[in-house]
């Protein structure tokens, strides 16, 4: 019997039926600290839950909202995977290679996609039904500040994953048929710096250390040590995942490291004026003089580098390629719904030194032929498959008159030998929303302002605010 539900149905159903048997679990030491089932509601309300409530729903949104600059202005950004790949090479291919085994990419493929999306629900819940309301607040400020902190990267840096770029690197993660669908709708496949499956679980580790400090108490006394330990355990699974699955580059990691230190002194400094709110009002969110410039400060160059350097930058370069293909290889990239009436432009140039093959279609043609990490190309053959000859470009118009109508341009090298390399170009109609993207990644430099301004600046500070007072 087929399984009759998709990966986010199934994800979603496992982690609401582990959410109790968990927290029990890792709390069967202070039953008195656990909030009942039945006070859940009440819990709520009293402790002021209703805005961690909403950030899941303005980040579905909110992300939803980025996803649809991401492609759109890719024309005007280009991408830089051809750097990444001069830095680190194939290593991350050799990883896969040395340990590929189908249980082990089952296994990695279900926890990338579980555990991650478990952590982001399970850590506030895991703190609220455990009475403890400053760490819920810091858990959700850590999931919502570390995807803000990432949008210009994701928006204005475009790295390919390695299994589109690395020749004979198989998307082990992707090209399954159960989650073919889910994967290419939800991550452009383009967006692996920083890795936030590194940066959010990273971010978690760090805001509890601060935590722990402030308390003055040592990790291991902590009531909470256990569940550091548990979210301390997955970082190396997805330190290895993420290489052997053929997602992130080595180089993707230290962002996200980086992220995760400026998310966690965010959250931990803010979380405590969030709880004063009511009582000391808006004012008290104010950073001291000095702070507020050096944000400033950073929110200016950031968007000076955006403009000048990036926006029609040395990504855009018509001759580098945005997928390499060895030989018997099939990759994909997603033509996306932009519009129900106007069609994509798509060019896909030959820029390498081999033959290669192109074929557009459907994404509900493709589904079948997906399986086990490889795209049966012999099966899909059949289809208008284009021959592209060195320096030689395909232009073709799609059009999507429903949003079910994605398609694919598929590439593969079938010669014997070499690599095949390919600029894929497409440009929809919403193209015009470059500065919305220069507006949405503002807050990622005034945050890092911020944090920056507050380490340099804290004595300062101190003195500001006792004068003040």
């Amino acid at each position: 019997m087929e399984w009759p539900f998709g990966p986010y149905e199934t994800v979603m159903g496992a982690i609401l039926l582990m959410t109790i048997p968990l927290q029990r679990l890792l709390t069967r030491d202070e039953p008195e600290m656990r909030v009942p089932l039945s006070e859940l509601l009440r819990e709520i309300r009293e402790k002021g839950y209703k805005w961690h409530i909403s950030i899941f729903v303005v980040m579905y949104g909110f992300k939803a909202f980025i996803d649809q600059h991401n492609e759109a202005i890719k024309p005007r950004v280009g991408g830089f995977t051809h750097y990444v790949h001069g830095l680190e090479g194939g290593f991350t291919l050799w990883v896969q290679e040395a340990f590929r085994n189908e249980v082990l990419s089952d296994v990695l493929s279900f926890h990338y996609l579980f555990v991650y999306l478990f952590l982001i629900w399970f850590s506030p819940m895991y703190y609220i039904l455990c009475r403890d309301e400053a760490m819920a607040d810091k858990a959700v400020l850590n999931y919502f500040i570390a995807y803000v902190l990432a949008v210009p990267l994701y928006l204005f840096f475009n790295v390919e994953v390695t299994s589109s770029f690395l020749p004979g690197m198989d998307a082990l993660l992707y090209h399954r048929s159960w989650n073919l669908f889910f994967f290419t709708e939800a991550d452009p496949l383009d967006n692996g710096f920083p890795s936030l499956h590194i940066g959010i679980p990273l971010g978690l580790l760090a805001i509890n250390r601060l935590h722990v400090r402030d308390l003055g108490v040592e990790m291991r006394e902590w009531r909470h040590r256990e569940f550091d330990l548990f979210v301390a355990a997955n970082v190396p699974i997805y330190l290895f995942s993420i290489q052997y699955l053929g997602i992130h580059w080595i180089s993707d990691v230290v962002p996200g490291a980086i992220l995760a230190i400026i998310c966690a002194l965010f959250a931990h400094s803010m979380q405590p004026k969030l709880r004063s709110l009511r009582e000391n009002g808006l004012s008290s969110l104010l950073p001291a003089r000095k702070v507020a410039y050096t944000s400033v400060a950073f929110s200016l160059i950031g968007t000076l580098i955006l403009l000048a350097v990036v926006v029609d930058g040395p990504g855009t370069d018509e001759d580098t390629p945005t997928m390499r293909v060895g030989p018997g290889d099939v990759n994909l990239d997603v033509i996306e719904v932009h519009s129900l009436w106007h069609p994509a432009d798509v060019e896909i140039k030959n820029v390498g030194d081999e033959a290669v093959e192109v074929l557009i279609i459907h994404r509900d043609a493709v589904e079948e032929h997906a399986n086990g990490g490889v795209i049966d190309w012999g099966s899909l053959a059949d289809g208008d498959v284009r021959l592209l000859e060195p320096g030689d470009s395909l232009d073709e118009q799609v059009e999507t008159p429903s949003v079910y109508d994605g398609h694919f341009v598929l590439v593969t090298n079938q010669g014997n030998s070499g690599v095949g390399e390919v600029r894929i170009t497409i440009e929809y109609v919403d193209g015009s929303l470059l500065w919305s993207a220069i507006f949405s990644s503002i807050p990622s430099f005034a945050i890092t302002g911020l944090v920056i301004g507050r380490l340099y600046f804290s004595e300062d500070e101190v003195r500001e605010k006792i004068t003040n007072e």
